[in-house]
């Protein structure tokens, strides 16, 4: 435990390098203007798509972050009607809830994948749940169009969409660390500065930990679409590829 430990400390000092260096380089490449909001091309119930489109026109909501594909797409009109309601953490709450359900429930993870399910089925049985549930109508509607269209086997990949963009609406910065042991309080108070240091001000740091002993030591650090890998796995595989390489000894 005392070694790992170690391992950990011998590894913020590398890491607050890296992030300040990067930070640095790739300050002057960020765009600080919003993206407008992407309204989705997919959905063809007429009566549901006119709601999410004349939300969006009653008020200009730009999502923070720009989303692509189909379910940035789906999460990005569901963030403009929640944040039209003044919802936003509510539907991310019954969102999730709904993704947990699925994972605990064999039976409804089918019935969200299958897409031979009727459409009338599938919208009955959404209706029931999200009653049961007691679920907002912004959460609600936007989980019968996703039943209307066959897109259920989607969901889990939208709340994960849709919880960046709460995020980033509450200024928060989701990092990923990977270890070896659970990060000691003193070590991970060093960890979140470096971090703040290098986000900024103004924005919050959200650490998720992940525990992995393959990577034998050190740490991982994801965030931003970027990744840190400074374990000792990692460390070994270049050195490994480095005495394989043979030596050119034509300059001498």
């Amino acid at each position: 435990m005392a070694m790992a430990a170690g391992r950990l400390r011998s590894g913020l000092p590398l890491l607050r390098k890296i992030l300040t260096a990067d930070s640095v380089s790739s300050s002057s490449q960020r765009s600080t203007a919003l993206h407008r909001a992407l309204l989705c091309p997919y959905l063809t119930n007429p009566e549901l798509s006119r709601n999410y489109a004349t939300a969006a026109k009653q008020q200009k909501v730009k999502v923070p972050v720009t989303m692509f594909g189909l379910s940035g797409n789906y999460a990005s009109a569901l963030y403009i009607s929640a944040v039209k309601a003044n919802s936003l953490d509510k539907v991310e709450t019954e969102l999730l809830d709904l993704v947990e359900a699925s994972k605990r429930s064999p039976t409804f993870s089918q019935f969200m994948k299958d897409l031979s399910v009727p459409t009338e089925t599938r919208v009955k049985a959404l209706t029931e749940i999200c009653t049961q549930g007691k679920f907002s109508d912004i959460t609600k509607n936007f989980l019968l169009v996703l039943a209307e269209n066959g897109r259920l086997r989607h969901t889990e990949n939208i709340a994960k969409r849709f919880t960046e963009l709460t995020m980033a609406h509450k200024g928060e910065v989701k990092v990923v660390v990977t270890s070896v042991i659970p990060l000691p309080p003193e070590e991970e108070k060093n960890l979140r500065e470096t971090l703040q240091d290098v986000i900024g001000q103004g924005k919050k740091v959200k650490l998720e930990q992940k525990i992995d002993p393959s990577i034998l030591g050190g740490l991982v650090v994801e965030f931003s679409q970027k990744v840190f890998d400074m374990s000792i796995r990692t460390r070994a595989r270049q050195m490994e590829r480095f005495l394989r390489d043979p030596i050119n000894f034509g300059g001498l």
